[in-house]
C-alpha cells in the first residue's frame, strides 16, 4: 500500500504544482493518444537517454467519454465539483475532434501520454519503467460500470442505463497508528452524494498506472483495452512507487507511454473500472540489453514486474484458465533464470509458496500475476556467483 502524501486542493494543471524531474511531459492534446496505443509509425513526442527520469502527466478518461456527455465540467458538476476544479487538459481533450478522431464504441476509452523514445533501445532488449512518484492531480475519482461489461455483464448497470458512474471523494484520516492517511470514500447509496454526513465506505489509496507499455511493430495502433506482450492495459495494482515493469522492446527506441491512472484498485477490477483518477507520475526509463535480460529473467514473452518484495511474472489470455497457465510457465522460467531452479522443483515451489492473483477480468484479454517472494531465495548465492561462507 502506498500512502499519498498530498491531496491537491486545486487541480494540478500543466506546469502547476510540483514537478519532480528536470524532464516534464504534460498531457496536453498534442502529447496524447485517445483510445489507441502507439505503433512504430508514430513520431515520439519526447526523446530521452536511458536512465532519464521523466515526470509525466496522465489523464483519466472518466468524465470525458461520450456516454458521460463528453463535457467533464458538466459531468463533475453533478457531484459538486466547480468548473475550475476540473483539469484543463481534460476539458481541452473532450472538446477536441479534428486532431483526435475517435469512434465511440470502436476505439478504447483510455488516454495515454507519449510515445517517448528511449535512445538506443532495440528489439530484444527490455525497457525497465521504474515508478518513482505518483501525485494525485485532483482530489476525486470515478468508478464506472458500463456497456454491459465487467464481471457481471448481464446484471449491471442495474438501472438499464448504458453507464453507472460512482463518484469517489478523497479525505485524510488517521490510520491505526494515528498517522494521517489518504482514503477514497464512496457513499453507501447514491442519495449520499447530497449529504456530506451520509455514511461512506473508506479504503486506502494506492496510486498506480494501469497502462505502461511500448509500441508495437507496423503502422496499426492497437486498441487501448486488451493488454499484450507490449504491456498496455495490464492493470497490476502492485505497480506503485518503487516498482519496476520490464517490457520486451518491439521497435527501435521502445516508444514508451503511460496512462490509465488509478488511485486504488482491487485485484480483478470486477466492475470494469477501479477508482480512476488523474496522476502526475515520475518514472525512470532504463534499457536492459538482451544478454543481461536473458540472464536475469530468461526469455520473456510479456510483462514482468519487480517490487521490493516480489518478482511478478504475468500471464495473459482471453481465457482465464489459459492466462493462469501462461503465468505459471512464466514464473517457472523466471525461477530457472534467476536462481537456477529445476523446472519440476520450481513448479512445486510455486504451488507451496506463491500467490497467483487475478490482475483484471474486464479487459477482453484477462490477466494473472504471480507474487514470488525474493526473500525465499535471499540466503542463496546467485547462479554463477562464488559460494559464500
Amino acid at each position: 500500500m502506498t500512502v499519498v502524501d498530498v491531496l491537491p486542493e486545486r487541480p494540478l494543471d500543466a506546469g502547476v504544482g510540483p514537478v519532480r524531474a528536470a524532464t516534464y511531459l504534460p498531457s496536453t492534446p498534442e502529447n496524447v493518444l485517445w483510445g489507441r496505443l502507439p505503433c512504430a509509425a508514430d513520431a515520439p513526442v519526447l526523446r530521452v537517454d536511458p536512465g532519464t527520469e521523466v515526470t509525466v502527466d496522465t489523464l483519466s478518461h472518466e468524465g470525458i467519454l461520450e456516454d458521460q456527455g463528453r463535457d467533464p465540467q458538466a459531468f463533475f458538476a453533478r457531484f459538486g465539483v466547480e468548473p475550475d476544479g476540473v483539469l484543463a487538459d481534460a476539458v481541452a481533450l473532450a472538446r477536441t475532434t479534428t486532431s483526435h478522431p475517435r469512434t465511440f464504441g470502436v476505439d478504447g476509452p483510455h488516454v495515454v501520454t507519449g510515445p517517448i523514445e528511449v535512445r538506443g533501445a532495440r528489439p530484444g532488449d527490455l525497457l525497465a519503467i521504474t515508478v518513482l512518484e505518483t501525485l494525485p492531480r485532483v482530489p476525486y475519482g470515478v468508478v464506472s460500470n458500463r456497456h454491459a461489461r465487467g464481471a457481471l455483464p448481464d446484471e449491471y448497470p442495474r438501472s438499464g442505463a448504458p453507464v453507472f458512474s460512482a463518484f469517489a471523494s478523497t479525505a485524510e484520516h488517521p490510520d491505526a497508528d494515528g498517522v494521517p492517511t489518504a482514503y477514497g470514500e464512496l457513499p453507501l447509496t447514491s442519495a449520499g452524494y447530497a449529504d456530506p454526513a451520509a455514511p461512506r465506505a473508506r479504503f486506502p489509496l494506492a496510486p498506480f498506472l494501469g497502462i505502461l507499455g511500448v509500441a508495437v511493430p507496423g503502422r496499426e495502433r492497437p486498441h487501448s483495452v486488451p493488454p499484450g506482450p507490449h504491456g498496455g492495459n495490464i492493470d497490476i495494482n502492485l505497480l506503485t512507487v518503487g516498482a519496476t515493469l520490464y517490457l520486451p522492446v518491439q521497435v527501435a527506441g521502445a516508444l514508451a507511454y503511460l496512462g490509465d491512472p488509478h488511485f486504488a484498485q482491487g485485484d480483478g477490477e470486477v466492475a470494469l473500472t477501479a477508482m480512476e483518477a488523474s496522476l502526475r507520475a515520475t518514472v525512470r526509463l532504463d534499457v536492459v540489453a538482451r544478454e543481461e535480460a536473458v540472464a536475469r529473467f530468461g526469455e520473456l514473452a510479456g510483462p514482468l514486474a519487480e517490487t521490493a518484495e516480489h518478482l511478478v511474472p504475468t500471464g495473459l489470455d482471453p481465457d482465464l484458465d489459459v492466462a493462469v497457465q501462461n503465468c505459471v510457465r512464466a514464473a517457472i522460467g523466471v525461477l530457472q533464470a534467476r536462481y537456477g531452479m529445476e523446472p519440476s522443483m520450481a513448479y512445486a515451489y510455486l504451488s507451496a509458496a506463491t500467490d497467483f492473483d487475478i490482475s483484471q477480468v474486464v479487459d477482453v484479454v484477462k490477466g494473472v500475476h504471480a507474487r514470488i517472494r525474493t526473500a525465499d531465495f535471499a540466503h542463496l548465492p546467485r547462479p554463477g556467483a562464488p559460494d559464500t561462507p
